[in-house]
């Protein structure tokens, strides 16, 4: 049987989605070693040296069998705990809380146990690369909401309300943003939660830069008034806690929501791996919250100068309060995002993603992570510098 053969039996739906615009400029920049790559959303830092021990630790206990299907007891203990004493949200480690191969496995249980063909969701954009694609092999229709710079990339009632219909059936927040960086506060949720009980919304609430915030707290939608009760909040070791590659994540929820995901979780990964989880159980220990605000004051610190840097040589740029990303505007450049993203990268070696990889509304940015030494930012601030003067 032959490869053409083969493709009359793809699926419509995989054979029409098209691959990750981020993907696309890594493969551009595979045969270079002269790339500076300010594309990658994954922090420098290696997992702190402890956790990393207490991993060994268990190797060499031979812990290495299967966990219960919804994680260790103990790290949804400590999970529970965590998100109670920082976030205000409180959830029963045994019956509303699921630990998962990373946030991105929970947001795909979620919507294959929520969507049903032809419902709407709904997704702030620019947006994470994942929601629509996911969105569309579940069946459902993903529907952009647009956010502008002019207000921080923050979401709006009246956009919200623009982009409703009687098929919307299911809101994905992802605040503190990436590609954006932009975040949400107390007074900024109210009306968004409102609409979401007028218009019996299911929400899921995408908090994986939930601790990289500057300057403000972050607030978690579960925590506003009714809302925990039609909320799932999705969240994760990976990026705060510079675990990207353990693949550690988990979901909390009402309980019916939680045990509806478990089901497709048991047939299709039994648990995330006992090692990943046995080094998250570690990273929420003293030590390892050390470690992580020791990390945070490093993103801060690059933030502040890379932010600044930007403008300098003539790019303007919203601040960015949350993750470890900004996002500015190349519009007066003339050039499109994807036309300035590749000739940055092939005349200069600059990686930085184009803003459309994130959505229709991300046209006219560019995403940089400054999630890289400091050294390397200054370096992508010249070149970009002598790259916008040949323009």
């Amino acid at each position: 049987m032959t490869t053409s053969t083969i493709s009359q039996f793809l699926t419509p739906s995989i054979q029409q989605m098209q691959p990750s615009g981020i993907r696309k400029f890594f493969d551009y920049s595979s045969e270079r070693t002269d790339i500076i790559s300010l594309g990658i959303g994954e922090p420098d830092f290696p997992t702190p040296r402890l956790v990393r021990e207490a991993c060994v630790r268990a190797l060499e206990e031979g812990r290495t069998t299967y966990t219960h299907n919804a994680g260790l007891p103990e790290l949804r203990e400590s999970i529970a705990e965590y998100l109670h004493t920082n976030f205000q949200v409180h959830y029963n480690p045994a019956h509303e809380l699921m630990v998962t191969i990373g946030s991105s496995e929970a947001l795909d249980l979620a919507l294959r146990v929520l969507i049903n063909e032809g419902d709407e969701i709904l997704v702030p954009a620019p947006c994470y690369v994942s929601y629509s694609p996911i969105t569309n092999l579940g069946g459902g229709v993903a529907v952009e909401v647009e956010t502008f710079a002019h207000n921080n990339f923050k979401l709006t009632p009246d956009s919200l309300l623009a982009s409703l219909t009687p098929r919307s059936k299911v809101l994905i927040l992802s605040y503190p943003s990436n590609p954006t960086g932009g975040i949400m506060t107390y007074e900024d949720w109210l009306p968004i939660a409102k609409i979401a009980e007028e218009h019996n919304l299911v929400v899921i609430t995408d908090e994986v830069y939930a601790e990289l915030t500057y300057g403000q707290k972050h607030v978690s939608f579960a925590s506003l008034p009714g809302m925990k009760e039609r909320t799932l909040l999705l969240s994760g070791f990976s990026k705060a806690f510079a675990m990207t590659g353990w693949r550690i994540g988990y979901a909390c929820g009402p309980e019916e929501l939680i045990q509806a995901m478990l089901k497709i979780h048991q047939y299709t990964v039994m648990c995330a791996p006992i090692l990943g989880q046995i080094a998250a159980l570690e990273s929420l220990k003293p030590h390892g919250l050390a470690a992580k605000d020791k990390m945070m004051a490093s993103y801060n610190a690059r933030r502040i100068s890379f932010v600044q840097g930007l403008r300098q040589i003539g790019l303007q740029c919203h601040e960015p309060l949350g993750s470890f990303f900004a996002f500015p505007s190349i519009a007066h450049t003339g050039l499109t995002s994807e036309q300035f993203a590749q000739r940055l990268l092939q005349e200069v070696g600059v990686l930085a993603v184009p803003g459309t990889a994130f959505g229709k509304g991300g046209e006219g940015f560019i995403r940089c992570s400054y999630a890289t030494s400091s050294v390397q930012l200054d370096e992508a601030l010249e070149r970009m510098r002598q790259f916008l003067q040949t323009l």
